[in-house]
């Protein structure tokens, strides 16, 4: 056994007896991490209230050498997620990153690029960031960092470059656009503007630091595709993309 300290997003907590918690991280230095918390249920437990959902914590673990859960020895509450005190759709956007990060992660793969990531997103979200332009920037951003990226610099199927047209054919099957020859042979395709591909072309930019500003026009259609990819690339529907159509508007803050 080892002990580790690090930074830490709090990213789900399970009751896990009367008085503990089993809690999901995503820490700078060690990837996503599943501990458990013990005490964190009673009143005055040794955690303080650190460990609220989205929470970003200076955290102790100890690590198990066997397929155990990690042992949340120490939190201490660095800055809460306070989305929800500004707008439902803030709190929502919170909960789908979360989701996501918990679908596309395993345990003790250490990506810090991926947290620094979500710091940047998480802070819009609980700034005056647009809502639905930060989470466009989160997918397109964290599926580049795994190496999941959509294809759409060629036809996925055959390589051969997609001459540029009005709608052009995006295959979920296989992962990007394809050429008018190769489109028959896929079964689930979905043609979208061309540009909706050169959206996707600027939220995958290594360089991009932050979100951008995508005409509200494009939001919907841009939506449907990343939410049907996504569903391709984890093998499932994620819970919080039924409430991502209400991001699309535009956000008024108080």
């Amino acid at each position: 056994m080892s002990t580790e300290q690090t930074t830490a997003i709090v990213l789900r907590t399970v009751e896990f007896s009367e008085t503990s918690l089993i809690v999901t991280l995503l820490t700078k230095d060690l990837g996503q991490v599943s501990a458990i918390a013990k005490g964190a249920r009673r009143p005055k437990g040794p955690f303080e209230g650190a460990l609220d959902l989205l929470a970003v914590c200076r955290v102790v673990v100890l690590r198990k050498n066997s397929d155990a859960l990690d042992l949340l020895t120490e939190a201490k509450l660095h800055r809460r997620f306070r989305g929800a005190d500004k707008s439902l759709e803030r709190l929502y956007g919170g909960y789908y990153v979360a989701e996501m990060l918990r679908l596309l992660l395993v345990d003790h793969s250490p990506h810090s690029e991926v947290y620094d990531l979500t710091i940047r997103v998480l802070q819009q979200l609980d700034g005056t960031g647009n809502v639905a332009e930060s989470l466009f920037f989160f997918d397109l951003q964290i599926l580049r960092m795994l190496g999941h990226s959509p294809g759409i610099e060629s036809c996925t199927e055959c390589g051969a470059k997609v001459i540029a047209d009005r709608r052009i054919p995006f295959s979920l099957e296989g992962g990007g656009i394809v050429c008018r020859p190769c489109r028959p042979r896929q079964r689930s395709i979905l043609m979208v503007r061309g540009e909706i591909i050169d959206q996707i072309k600027r939220l995958q930019n290594s360089e991009l630091q932050g979100p951008v500003e995508i005409p509200h026009q494009l939001h919907g259609e841009l939506r449907n595709l990343v939410n049907r990819y996504i569903q391709n690339v984890v093998g499932r529907l994620p819970r919080m993309q039924a409430f991502l159509p209400m991001m699309t508007k535009t956000e008024t803050i108080a």
